[in-house]
């Protein structure tokens, strides 16, 4: 009986639930509503596997059924595709051609039009349809716009990619060369169209590019506006002359970029050719000196072989004694240094010089070359107008500016300083009489020359002698007019002018050493004829020099007022200034 009057058992309460199956103790395992997304996420993998699977099918399969797929592509970098049989050797043609070739249409007898084949830029693109789209190709400055339609033989594909490929990009284009219903005006090829059949990256361009070509072909900002962000009439954004330059070869893709850098050469051209038929041999003089010359405060120094060597401001101290030398008419075309600390728009550190000098055949008057020089600029003018007119066009379609007034042969206006100076006096200006003209006077007195003779190029002649270098010679007729100054008087001395603005500077030398020294003592600015920098130039004349004159041009000045253009920089290919040596 004790037995049942004993208290109960105590129930033992486990503090937790015993694992589950699968988890170690201490460990809980994942809700419910983590595995069911578990689960979910495992089935939309699957699905986009499954997906992507049928797209890779569906797209080998519809390569398999492209009936145009060796009809474009990329290339390789060695130029091979595989739809390009590796005996394949057709011949290109250039745009240029084309256009000549075919100006009249007419005289396209072949049913689909005559089968060319050319490389070119993608200038741009566009879609019409799945089954059509337009591009404009250019190669220089000539562009033709280009069509691709599908059809039984050119696939829907062909014509997406080719509306895939970015602007600016070199392409390889066989295409059927067609007259369009109506004639295309946004190309310079107005009366063609090509009709591609074939189409091949040569090179592809990124897709973001920092500078677009199409912007680069409007006329830089205003200066003092180069800060406004969106051009006041088109919204479009405005690309200012810095970002231009430091893009540069993006930006010289532009077409009047292209014109202009021919019209650069053809004056180069025009420069050699005049001259060469006046018996003139093309020399190149040296561009590192080892001592200074002309002034020692304009020019750069280099390190040379641990010593100093300096870049030479002009070949004009080898000019002269090339004449020395017996060679009576030197030309030469090169790069000229200045270390002038000039930030205007019309002067570079670097730029390109065309120089002449030769001999006198009456010492006693330097004009014959003055009127050589007179028809030198002539022939380049003309030859400018009869031979670049298209080029000139299309650079003032951007840049507008009156056309290039030009004198008459025989009728160049020539004045002398002393007229200059009166001419300014009677419009208002108030300047003494030696004075050397600023760029505001000269731009003025540039007015009023073409006011009264109708030309854009004039000569000034009978410089002050005190604002010419030491070599210059003198006046006869006022040299010594001044016990007190040996620099007082005038100088036979000439500068050309363009719209007003000086493009070359010239003078009758001296060619006696006795005399040279003697002016060099007494100049404004006295240099030492013994110093290592003229030692050698003046002992050239000790054996005997004929009288000569010369001159040199600034190339990129002759283009820069030839068109119009607003800035110097944008006749120099990769322009030098105080700030810039880059790119």
């Amino acid at each position: 009986m004790a037995e049942n009057n004993a208290p109960p058992a105590e129930k033992v309460v486990p503090l937790t639930e015993p694992p589950k199956e699968g988890e170690a103790e201490g460990e809980k395992g994942p809700s419910k509503g983590a595995l069911k997304k578990m689960q979910k996420e495992k089935e939309k993998a699957e699905k986009a596997a499954a997906r992507k699977a049928a797209e890779e099918a569906q797209k080998k399969q519809a390569e398999a059924d492209d009936v145009s797929k060796n009809d474009y592509g990329e290339l390789d970098p060695f130029g091979r595709h595989p739809g390009i049989p590796s005996n394949e050797k057709v011949p290109r043609v250039k745009l240029s051609t084309v256009a000549e070739e075919f100006q009249d249409t007419s005289k396209m007898d072949e049913p689909e039009g005559p089968h060319v084949v050319f490389t070119a830029t993608v200038a741009n693109s566009r879609g019409q349809s799945a089954k059509l789209a337009f591009m404009e190709l250019e190669q220089e400055y000539n562009t033709i716009q280009a069509v691709i339609a599908a059809s039984e033989t050119l696939s829907r594909q062909m014509v997406k990619f080719t509306t895939s490929i970015p602007s600016q990009s070199r392409v390889l284009v066989h295409a059927l060369i067609k007259k369009p219903k109506e004639p295309v005006k946004s190309t310079t090829i107005q009366n063609l169209e090509a009709h591609i059949k074939k189409i091949y990256i040569v090179c592809k361009a990124d897709a973001q590019l920092p500078l677009q070509v199409a912007d680069a072909e409007r006329p830089i900002p205003v200066e003092g506006e180069e800060d406004n962000t969106k051009d006041q009439e088109d919204g479009r954004p405005i690309v200012t002359l810095n970002t231009r330059l430091n893009n540069r070869t993006i930006d010289l893709r532009a077409k009047h970029n292209q014109a202009i850098f021919a019209i650069k050469a053809g004056v180069s051209q025009l420069f050699r050719e005049f001259l060469g038929a006046h018996g003139f041999k093309d020399v190149q003089s040296p561009a590192l000196l080892g001592a200074p010359s002309e002034g020692g405060a304009n020019v750069f120094e280099v390190t040379y072989f641990g010593g100093k060597a300096y870049l030479a401001q002009s070949p004009q101290l080898y000019k002269q004694m090339l004449i020395t030398a017996n060679f009576l008419k030197v030309m030469e075309v090169g790069p000229v240094f200045r270390a002038e600390n000039s930030n205007t728009a019309r002067h570079l550190t670097e730029f390109t010089g065309l120089d002449m000098e030769m001999e006198l055949m009456d010492e006693t008057d330097y004009h014959e070359v003055v009127g050589l020089l007179e028809n030198l600029m002539l022939h380049i003018f003309k030859g400018l107008r009869s031979r670049y007119s298209k080029e000139t066009d299309l650079v003032r379609s951007i840049y507008h500016v009156e056309e290039f007034k030009l004198p008459e042969a025989g009728k160049v206006p020539r004045l002398t300083f002393a007229e200059g100076i009166q001419m300014l006096r009677e419009d208002g200006v108030e300047i003494a009489d030696m004075d050397d003209l600023s760029t505001p006077d000269e731009k003025r007195l540039g007015a009023l020359v073409l006011k009264k003779y109708g030309s854009d190029f004039y000569v000034m002649d009978k410089y002050p002698l005190a604002v010419r270098p030491f070599y210059t010679m003198p006046d006869p007729a006022t040299y010594g007019s001044d016990p007190n100054d040996p620099n007082a008087g005038y100088s036979n001395s000439y500068d050309f002018f363009m719209r007003g603005q000086e493009i070359m500077s010239g003078a009758q030398r001296i060619h006696q050493a006795s005399f040279l020294e003697k002016r060099m003592k007494e100049h404004v600015s006295p240099v030492d004829a013994n110093s290592p920098g003229l030692r050698d130039y003046v002992n050239a004349f000790r054996a005997g020099c004929n009288a000569h004159a010369g001159g040199g041009i600034g190339l990129e000045r002759i283009v820069m007022l030839w068109l119009g253009l607003p800035n110097v920089r944008l006749a120099s290919l990769f322009p030098r200034d105080p700030t810039r040596l880059a790119p």
